[in-house]
């Protein structure tokens, strides 16, 4: 009966490394493209919320915000398009220094960025102040 349980169990293990493998490809893919600089803020330690205004006139179908010089808790990102429309994401993650944020998808086929909002919180910065480098995916 054991071995049963460990073959059970080394299959399972198997399997969710193969499906955890195929999820990766499958979001690398989904991804793949050109990630382009649009812009950056620093965090000053009094406020909660920042914008970084978009000046390029590109059309991006994702975002992402790198982090460094300190670790930041995103609560919700704004995206404001260039045709008046807004779109509202709750983020609710830690990001560390030198890590980025999840890609964020954007609604519909790919977008002009008029600027972009996030509130975040702080995440024991000490003397330091991060830095959000925003990207977009063409």
């Amino acid at each position: 009966m054991n071995k049963l349980r460990a073959i059970a169990s080394i299959l399972l293990l198997v399997t969710c490394a193969l499906a955890s493998s195929a999820q990766r490809r499958d979001d690398h893919e989904r991804y793949r493209g050109r990630w382009e600089y649009l812009g950056q803020a620093h965090a000053d330690g009094r406020h909660d919320h920042d914008r970084i205004v978009v000046n390029n006139g590109e059309r991006f179908r994702a975002l992402q915000l790198g982090i460094k010089g300190g670790d930041i808790d995103f609560e919700r990102v704004v995206v404001h398009f260039e045709n008046g429309q807004d779109h509202d994401v709750q983020v609710r993650e830690r990001v560390r220094s030198g890590e980025k944020t999840r890609a964020i998808d954007l609604p519909g086929d790919r977008r002009r960025i008029r600027s972009v909002e996030f509130w975040y919180g702080k995440a024991g910065w000490g003397r330091s102040r991060p830095t959000m480098n925003l990207w977009g995916l063409r």
